[in-house]
């Protein structure tokens, strides 16, 4: 019951783009997105939008793209098959496994954070000792340098090269413009790449 309540005071906009809305459409998009707050203290809002798409191999492609703002968060799933309903329940396993993902990672970062608090306990007369004597500042400081050689590559060598190192981000020397280059990890997986205007 309190489930359903909390459903209940999930506003769910779903709107078409050059395509009317059914009922019975809207219903079941609701029906899926409720299950939703079960995961979060506060959704503040879902919007489904419903569109048909051109597509070379299918035809005409039934497109399902859900938002939802929670908790500070905003998530995001899109979907395409050939049947809206198939579209609605795929966007919405996809929320889910993203929001269990989200889950994993705070549940993950609240155990190193508490083990990080014992090492601090740990070694807290230490550091008051190595603290006497020196200016605390609360200001962020450079507490390593590094220099390395940077040989000219394409970004798709970067890309190896960063994945090969395990980092977020990689700094090169692009083989094409001789540029230095900032290559990212972003959030979806996919690579950034960040180029001086010349």
């Amino acid at each position: 019951m309190a489930e359903r309540k909390r459903a209940e005071e999930m506003p769910v906009r779903v709107q078409g783009k050059h395509i009317a809305v059914t009922d019975a459409l809207r219903a079941y998009a609701e029906q899926k997105l409720a299950k939703l707050p079960r995961y979060f203290d506060r959704v503040q809002d879902a919007q489904v939008v419903l569109s048909v798409a051109r597509d070379s191999t299918r035809g005409r492609a039934q497109v399902v793209e859900v938002t939802v703002w929670c908790d500070g968060l905003v998530l995001r799933a899109e979907e395409t098959s050939e049947d809206m309903y198939t579209s609605i329940d795929r966007a919405v396993d996809k929320l889910e496994r993203q929001i269990e993902k989200f889950r994993s990672r705070i549940i993950e970062k609240r155990r190193l954070d508490e083990s990080r608090r014992r090492r601090r306990a740990e070694q807290s007369a230490e550091s008051a000792l190595a603290a006497q004597g020196m200016e605390s500042s609360s200001e962020p400081r450079i507490v390593r340098v590094k220099r390395f050689a940077m040989k000219p590559m394409t970004p798709e060598e970067a890309v190896l090269q960063m994945e090969l190192l395990g980092h977020l981000f990689f700094v090169f020397r692009h083989a094409g413009t001789q540029n230095i280059s900032v290559l990212y990890k972003r959030h979806d997986g996919d690579f950034g790449l960040i180029e001086p205007e010349v």
